[in-house]
């Protein structure tokens, strides 16, 4: 008999996290898939066990924050290899990074750091997105970051970037809508023009989250991609501006500060799947 269809639905999942691992397996609730922190499940261990049982029940995405695809010193191999074996062990439908570094010659930084946009990093991103696909043996997905600042050498604009190198790479997008609304409001951008400059062809996963918006002394504001609130209104128009440009794809509601119940995650999944089924009739969460 074919083993389970772990493919990944054009409906609305929401990120597991630990505080929801005892509930989620209590309740099973009807969410489309789950998404996962790669790194917080490899080697052995309670957490990956307990991923072992939710896989057998819910389509898996698993979403990394640790390859540091950006970084000019190389890719960390030996972590590479831990992530292909999850990726081997937990058979997700789908893989995605982002387009960041966090790491150079050894020593990690605890954020996910905007990159140049030049030739030069260009050609190191495809190269490490190549890389990462050949020892994986499967297409990623590559995400667009939340960024606060702008490197006054860079000579390609973000989006122009992302698409170059899911060109060149062969890689897919995971179009994050709400860093998009923070990186056009923080740098002056047209999110609406960010949408419709990626290849919708390339658009694989959608995510969705909250933010925070800080004032400033000059009266101005700014935008912290921190993950600790419900989606707002404005991240909610963009998707909707996503979807009729990208069409039916799996969309993820992330939620990693002052992480509420489980409940209110799934709310948030039911206004995106509510969307999905109203222009697509697609799979409810």
């Amino acid at each position: 008999m074919p083993g389970p269809d772990r493919s990944v639905p054009a409906g609305a999942g929401v990120g597991l996290r630990f505080q929801h691992h005892e509930v989620l397996l209590e309740t099973r609730p009807a969410v489309a898939w789950l998404e996962v922190h790669t790194e917080n499940y490899l080697g052995a261990g309670p957490s990956a066990a307990t991923l072992e049982r939710v896989r057998r029940d819910y389509p898996l995405s698993l979403h990394g924050v640790g390859l540091s695809l950006g970084s000019a010193s190389g890719l960390d191999l030996q972590h590479l290899r831990r992530v292909r074996e999850a990726v081997r062990r937990f058979e997700p439908g789908l893989v995605s990074e982002h387009l960041s570094w966090c790491s150079v010659d050894g020593a990690w930084m605890p954020d996910l750091l905007p990159l140049p946009m030049t030739e030069e990093a260009l050609d190191c991103v495809c190269r490490h997105v190549e890389q990462v696909q050949q020892v994986l043996g499967r297409q990623i997905l590559l995400e667009n970051p939340s960024s606060y600042l702008r490197y006054a050498h860079s000579t390609i604009p973000e989006w122009e970037f992302l698409a170059s190198v899911a060109a060149r790479a062969g890689c897919a997008i995971l179009c994050d809508v709400n860093n998009i609304v923070v990186s056009a409001a923080n740098h002056g951008w047209d999110a609406t023009a960010y949408l419709e400059a990626l290849p919708a062809a390339r658009v694989k996963e959608i995510h969705l989250a909250g933010h925070s918006v800080m004032p400033l002394p000059d009266g101005a504001s700014f935008r912290i991609d921190d993950h600790g609130s419900r989606v707002g209104e404005e991240t909610w128009r963009l998707y909707a501006i996503a979807l009729e440009r990208f069409g039916p794809v799996p969309t993820l509601v992330e939620w990693d500060t002052d992480v509420p119940a489980l409940d209110v995650l799934l709310a948030e999944a039911a206004r995106a799947s509510h969307l999905l089924k109203e222009l697509f009739h697609a799979q409810p969460a």
